[in-house]
């Protein structure tokens, strides 16, 4: 047999275990894994050192584009995504207009199309007006569902009366995202800003603003018989609501929820600490924590949401929640694996595998055959500081900067094709709509 591409002399993360073996690809998939050394192939990747993992799948970014795109755009995101050895994302549809009919799902596809450089699928915004064509626009190629905005957050998005929740839960099969927050109660409380102080943010949406909203629209997606993935959860009083419902719902965290703690981080970092739902104190994050150790939290996305300096250097609260992330992703999550918090198994879970299962990616998320051949490579043991000037998002900043981790990624292989070595991108614009196993196409 010749390879295409033979990634040689590596550990890989496969079904079986992490374990030495090498990876044959042809034409773009998975064709062996195993003692491969002295096959033929046209491309040869020397992975001694390193562990080949699944590409990381990115479930939650938001690009900008169109409407904002001098924070970021869909080359800028992809081009950081791949650089922190992302393989593929999944991108939010609060831009400008909204990502909520057919024609702006198919606008963004076509702006994708040989500029993005990892692979990617698009949600569809729900909001009250276009509730009843929902089930026909989580069908549509591209699509990776729908995206509710319980909690009014960054963009025009919202879907906070109940019996709008349950309509758009009612309109559809796939499973359905929430950004879980009450309206109502961020109304109230609204007074609770302290102008300049961003440290008043999580008091003004506080635990209680997430629980509501995450105890209704779990009782409501019951009612509907809807499946149900809830982004971002940062509560310890939220977990043992979303363990009782297991059979329907799948939960998120974001790394900056793992890593970062209040009052800490907004003292150090002002509005650049400042996203939505907010950072917490600690107590929290060592709840976050103690359920991915559970299997309580299925997958880690890292909600990247640029903005920039001018516009974080404002007055608190005139300030836009939001922090980049994607670039930053693997490195962070790697770090935590080599403190020990989490195993690589569970890296790859919460990752690749977790991803794939949730949402039904169709031929991603694993080291197997027949399987896109999509992979993160890393080395565990090089340390290196995350750098403002390393961020390729339009932003140019991350609240990272200065922190020294353990893991990195060296190389991001998107089917058979090498996107990133050693920190570069060496080749552009190869980027594909995720296929799903809900929606796969009829053969003609």
């Amino acid at each position: 047999m010749s390879f295409d591409l033979l990634i040689r002399g590596g550990t890989a993360a496969t079904p079986s275990g992490i374990v030495p073996a090498d990876v044959g690809v042809i034409a773009g998939r998975i064709v062996a894994i195993g003692a491969l050394a002295n096959e033929k192939a046209a491309e040869i990747f020397e992975a001694k050192g390193l562990h080949v993992l699944p590409g990381v799948i990115d479930s939650q970014v938001h690009f900008r584009e169109p409407g904002n795109e001098h924070k970021e755009d869909l080359e800028s995101g992809s081009r950081a995504a791949v650089l922190g050895g992302v393989t593929s994302v999944f991108e939010m549809p609060n831009t400008a207009p909204p990502t909520t009919t057919r024609a702006a799902i198919e606008d963004k596809l076509a702006r994708a199309k040989n500029r993005m450089h990892c692979d990617y699928a698009f949600y569809a915004g729900a909001t009250p007006q276009n509730v009843g064509a929902l089930a026909e626009l989580e069908r549509l190629p591209g699509v990776c569902g729908v995206k509710a905005f319980l909690g009014s957050s960054t963009g025009t998005l919202l879907l906070s009366h109940p019996d709008d929740i349950l309509a758009a839960l009612k309109s559809g099969t796939r499973r359905m995202a929430v950004h879980s927050e009450d309206e109502d109660r961020l109304e109230e409380r609204k007074g609770l800003r302290v102008t300049g102080d961003p440290r008043t943010h999580p008091f003004w949406r506080d635990v209680e603003t997430a629980t509501r909203s995450t105890e209704r629209v779990l009782r409501l997606a019951r009612m509907a018989g809807r499946r149900l993935h809830v982004l971002h959860v940062t509560t310890a009083e939220e977990l043992p609501l979303l363990a009782a419902a297991r059979d329907l719902a799948t939960v998120e965290t974001t790394p900056q929820h793992l890593t970062l703690a209040a009052p800490e981080c907004y003292e150090r970092l002002g509005t650049y600490a400042q996203m939505n739902p907010p950072i917490r104190e600690a107590r929290h994050r060592d709840a976050l924590w103690q359920a991915v150790r559970e299997g309580l939290i299925d997958v880690i996305g890292s909600d990247h949401a640029p903005h920039t300096r001018e516009e974080k250097d404002k007055t608190y609260p005139d300030t836009p929640s939001g922090m980049p992330g994607v670039q930053t992703l693997a490195t962070i999550l790697l770090d935590h694996v080599n403190a020990g918090r989490m195993s690589l198994e569970r890296f790859v879970d919460l990752t690749s595998a977790g991803p794939q299962r949730i949402f039904g990616i169709a031929g991603k998320g694993r080291i197997a055959r027949g399987y896109d051949a999509d992979f993160t490579i890393v080395d565990l043991k090089k340390k290196r500081k995350i750098e403002n000037s390393w961020i390729a998002s339009k932003c140019g900043w991350t609240p990272f900067d200065g922190m020294t981790t353990t893991g990195w990624p060296v190389a991001t292989i998107i089917r058979g094709r090498t996107i990133m070595r050693d920190h570069a991108l060496v080749l552009g614009g190869q980027g594909e709509a995720i296929r799903f196993v809900e929606t796969l196409p009829a053969s003609p």
